[in-house]
């Protein structure tokens, strides 16, 4: 901590301090944080991509929870970027996106021996999210926010949240995180942050999406996507009767069918049966495989983890606003389909380039 704060006053003497982010999306900041992004993996993975510019990197956490990580930082125009890492080739950290039964998106888990995380990350009781997610939430969120604290002490206001991939799904939380306690006193009001989720998978549910979308309105939080990336098209989403609002005609249906002639009444329950009974089976088998049955697994990593009651339900939903950054013919060209190859429209290079064509 002594030697971070040191780097951090060192580093922002020399800074100007005024207000420096924007609203809604800036591509030229956009490149800079995938340059960032890209200084995750070793020289052989970002050989072709640049250094980033006017920013320089003063802190790399210890590896956290399920193979989590993230860095932090400092623009030379004097705010700071919190960049989560994303899925790692460690079978832990594909464990993490696997784990996907959901579960309420407020109360409590323990991930370390001496903490409970408490959480509330929307105000919609329905609301729900990614376990594996959460447990990379959790598993951070005290020293990014004891990092905030050191950034705060010298000066800095203002703070880029960004992830890529898995590291975006955790970001989305991480923001719901943090505008939680600045609503609730816990963080100072001044900090402005401004939320980049880049090539995000879909984080949580329905009523989820609602409650961030609203909370995070103004321009300043943003989901970045090549249209012909596969991974923000997942988890699986299985919607049930169980997934709409309280008010709503599958709420009576049965006493509806009941009213109707017979005929009609024998056509309407058995389509009716099918249907429900279809997705309650497929959502059940979800639940089982990945919810109680990848438990043991997690706990293996984490002994202090308590396994949690996941809902009924498993509609997971894109959460936005969105940037769409378009797959068109020329890009097709430089980065053409493939059947071996499932990760090449997800990576960094194909991202800052159609950054670099995106026109507004």
């Amino acid at each position: 901590m002594k030697t971070l704060l040191l780097a951090l006053c060192t580093f922002c003497s020399l800074l100007s301090f005024s207000q420096n982010l924007k609203p809604k999306f800036d591509k030229e900041e956009y490149i800079q944080i995938m340059r960032m992004t890209s200084r995750f993996g070793d020289s052989t993975f970002y050989k072709n991509i640049p250094e980033p510019i006017g920013f320089k990197r003063v802190y790399r956490s210890p590896i956290m929870g399920l193979d989590n990580l993230w860095d932090l930082w400092i623009s030379e125009k004097g705010y700071a970027v919190i960049n989560v890492r994303g899925t790692t080739a460690k079978n832990i950290s594909w464990l993490e996106n696997f784990y996907a039964a959901m579960v309420p998106a407020q109360g409590e888990i323990q991930v370390k021996p001496d903490k409970i995380f408490k959480y509330q990350l929307a105000r919609n009781p329905k609301a729900a999210v990614h376990p594996g997610w959460l447990i990379g939430l959790a598993s951070i969120s005290d020293d990014v926010i004891s990092k905030i604290d050191s950034c705060y002490g010298v000066g800095i206001r203002e703070f880029i949240l960004t992830g890529h991939s898995q590291g975006g799904a955790i970001n989305y939380l991480l923001t719901a995180h943090l505008f939680d306690m600045q609503s609730k006193g816990m963080m100072w009001k001044d900090i402005r942050f401004k939320s980049i989720c880049s090539a995000a998978p879909k984080p949580g549910n329905l009523h989820f999406a609602y409650d961030y979308e609203d909370l995070t309105k103004g321009g300043w939080c943003m989901s970045v996507v090549n249209s012909a990336d596969w991974v923000p098209e997942v988890p699986i989403t299985i919607q049930t009767l169980n997934d709409f609002n309280t008010t709503n005609p599958f709420s009576n249906a049965e006493e509806i069918i009941k009213k109707q002639k017979f005929m009609t009444r024998l056509v309407m329950k058995k389509i009716y049966n099918d249907l429900n009974g279809a997705t309650q089976d497929a959502h059940e088998t979800y639940k089982e495989i990945l919810g109680e049955k990848t438990y043991p697994l997690i706990q293996k990593e984490l002994p202090f983890y308590k396994m949690p009651d996941f809902i009924d339900g498993g509609n997971y939903s894109r959460v936005g606003p969105f940037v769409i950054l378009r797959a068109d013919e020329t890009y097709f060209q430089k980065y053409p389909e493939s059947t071996t190859n499932n990760f090449i429209h997800h990576m960094m290079a194909p991202y800052i380039f159609l950054a670099e064509r995106y026109q507004p």
